[in-house]
């Protein structure tokens, strides 16, 4: 996707994090934006700070879980601005925890926001963003999560997954409308995800939970060398640029990456002869 200017962006958990970021950026490349969140204070305060850049921007409080609510916000969006060209699916949360201590909260919530937030999401903007043919580019926030399983995060990894295969099957059912389609893969990223617990809705609890003075000290560790959202901003938006579906932030992952093929791979039994590969979809 070449051209930005006078078009529609709509971004999930746009208040703060990587979403406010990813706003900031398409704004600057002359962007209309539209921002949802569940937080209606930071939604607020965000708006107000794109609109000191002199964006032109709407914002919506929005749970992701809610069909009819997503729904109604393609609508507003559409009215306010016109047909929607990028479609971000970023707003999620974090809770983790051993399996064999989560909860059916955990999963509930987890799945609810990081899945169907993003499930949501397409249902209510793509038809339309196919509609127009005018092309366009989804963006779906997964995580190095979706790429590999870490214990203690079962629910999350699970979202993630699912995230990084709708992507790929996306790409594919979506070509032919000249939409383009990045899974994002962060690692660790100077967000308010290491607190999402603020918004946990009552009816959906979790593990009792306290963290140790090592857990504290160590998440401290990680968020001193974490990348700034807009870091992983920019990559956003060069991806979309230049239609390109992988967007890694964290080039230490790849050692981890390389690895799990190899595993893969070394697993598969040996082709018979005259056995015919299968060829993957461009």
């Amino acid at each position: 996707m070449d051209k930005f200017e006078g078009r529609t962006a709509f971004i999930t958990g746009g208040a703060s994090g990587i979403g406010f970021a990813m706003a900031r950026a398409f704004a600057a490349a002359g962007m209309k934006v539209a921002i949802a969140d569940v937080e209606r204070e930071a939604l607020n305060a965000a708006v107000a700070k794109l609109k000191e850049g002199n964006a032109d921007v709407l914002g919506i409080c929005l749970d992701v879980r809610d069909r009819d609510a997503m729904e109604a916000a393609a609508a507003t969006v559409t009215e306010a601005f016109g047909p929607v060209h990028v479609l971000c699916n970023n707003a999620g949360i974090g809770a983790g925890g051993p399996m064999h201590e989560t909860t059916y909260g955990d999963w509930d919530w987890t799945l609810g926001v990081n899945l169907n937030g993003v499930v949501n999401g397409l249902q209510a903007f793509l038809p339309g963003m196919v509609a127009h043919g005018e092309g366009g580019h989804v963006v779906n926030t997964a995580s190095m999560a979706g790429i590999a399983g870490f214990g203690g995060m079962g629910p999350y990894n699970a979202s993630k997954f699912a995230v990084v295969g709708i992507s790929e099957a996306l790409a594919q059912d979506v070509a032919h409308a000249n939409i383009g389609v990045s899974v994002l893969c962060p690692g660790f990223v100077k967000t308010n995800i290491f607190t999402s617990s603020r918004n946990r809705p009552a009816d959906l609890p979790g593990r009792e939970y306290t963290p140790s003075a090592e857990d504290e000290a160590r998440l401290a560790e990680i968020l001193e060398t974490a990348l700034s959202p807009e870091q992983v901003a920019e990559q956003v938006l060069e991806a979309v640029r230049q239609k390109q579906f992988w967007i890694f932030t964290h080039p230490q992952f790849a050692q981890v990456v390389e690895m799990k093929m190899q595993s893969m791979l070394a697993a598969f039994p040996p082709m018979p002869e005259g056995m015919e590969p299968i060829i993957p979809p461009n």
